[in-house]
């Protein structure tokens, strides 16, 4: 194959393959971005704890249940613990500083989830501070706050009534061994919140968000859930429960298609660029028609010609991917602390990447087989008179 005519085509008009190579690189980029997202929010209801059930109001996740359900939940056959899970939406300085926050009880929601460790602070400081909080590692780094600091909140579900700010103070920092749980939320004890109200300090709704229910071992957890909506079915409040990958699922839900939006975004992405590059191949076919004719003239076979256009157009296409996947390597991180909230399995894993060069690889031999065929087509002196 002759190398030297191979590299002086593909630099012969350098911005229009910078132009082609850079379109390649934005599409793998963000169809790195887009697989990651999609396998995210697959791998937060795969790694979803089979021994978690949630209990909510069969109304709606944001209808209260009674405080009172506790006990009962507690004392059905089968069931080890239950956690008061209460969404506080306070806000810190401005709403652009948005994190999730509950209260809940510290002990139970630890013993509940042995995916979380401390990476600083322990479970004993915070059970000590009646103020006490914890936060994700993620959160943590996002606004520079370590154990001691002093968080304060703005209530806006529960404000306190002489209009001044909740104050937290860190406790400990959590890391999550899980894909299934964030690290970009804080935690702080519910009973700062119910005696809050109780003494008149705080408005808001006075029950319990959601129950998170923890199995004994080996419960059958349809059972459970049978036991649990069968006691509640007839009021005072009714009563939905789910396994944890199926209340990931409704959060899922909750944004519509997701997956289906991020398909077809990706899909359109690639339909685009896979033009864009054919378009180039066949203007740089093309262009060299006389080149093409001397060099059959010269003895050079069909096949030769055609694997030169395109390893030419698999050159184009996978620099611009191997740019893509390194771009969107670098920016895991940075996109990680703001969708992790959302999409906690969020990864640019090296299966995204695979699947990244591998579109580039073949978008690039997908691109070159036009114009691969028109100059198989072409014979010598036709070739030689319409370059002329």
């Amino acid at each position: 194959m002759p190398v030297r005519l191979l590299l002086r085509n593909l630099f012969g008009h350098p911005l229009r393959a910078i132009l082609t190579v850079g379109s390649v690189t934005i599409a793998v980029f963000l169809l790195c971005i887009l697989m990651a997202v999609s396998r995210g929010l697959d791998a937060a209801v795969a790694q979803a704890s089979a021994s978690r059930l949630w209990v909510q109001s069969s109304v709606s996740l944001f209808v209260d249940l009674p405080n009172a359900y506790a006990s009962k939940i507690q004392s059905t056959p089968g069931v080890e613990d239950v956690v008061r899970f209460q969404w506080f939406g306070g806000v810190y300085q401005d709403t652009s500083n948005f994190f999730a926050q509950f209260a809940v009880d510290p002990k139970k929601w630890k013993d509940s989830y042995p995916e979380i460790e401390f990476s600083e602070g322990s479970l004993d400081q915070w059970e000590k501070s009646r103020t006490g909080c914890i936060i994700g590692e993620d959160l943590a780094a996002r606004f520079g706050w370590k154990v001691g600091d002093r968080v304060p909140l703005i209530g806006t579900i529960f404000p306190r009534l002489d209009g001044s700010n909740w104050e937290f103070d860190v406790a400990g920092i959590y890391h999550s061994n899980s894909l299934s749980i964030d690290q970009m939320t804080m935690f702080f004890d519910f009973q700062y919140l119910r005696e809050s109200q109780e003494q008149n300090a705080v408005g808001g709704p006075g029950g319990v968000g959601v129950y998170l229910t923890r199995l004994a071992p080996n419960a059958d957890a349809d059972d459970v859930i049978a036991a649990i909506e069968t006691e509640y079915e007839n009021g005072p409040q009714a009563v939905r429960v789910t396994t944890e990958a199926e209340f990931q699922r409704q959060f899922i839900t909750m944004l519509g298609s997701v997956p289906t939006l991020l398909a077809s975004i990706g899909g359109g992405v690639l339909f685009a660029i896979f033009f864009a590059v054919l378009n180039t191949m066949l203007m740089a076919a093309r262009e060299r028609t006389r080149d093409i004719g001397i060099l059959k003239a010269l003895g050079f076979g069909n096949g030769k010609i055609g694997f030169m256009l395109v390893i030419e157009s698999l050159l184009i296409c996978t620099t611009g991917g191997a740019v893509g996947i390194f771009l969107a390597k670098s920016a895991e991180r940075p996109l990680w602390s703001v969708v992790s909230s959302q999409v906690p399995g969020f990864e640019i894993s090296s299966t995204v990447l695979t699947l990244g060069i591998s579109l580039a690889v073949g978008l690039g031999i997908l691109a070159g087989i036009a114009p691969a065929l028109r100059a198989r087509n072409l014979q010598p002196v036709a070739a030689l008179r319409l370059g002329a």
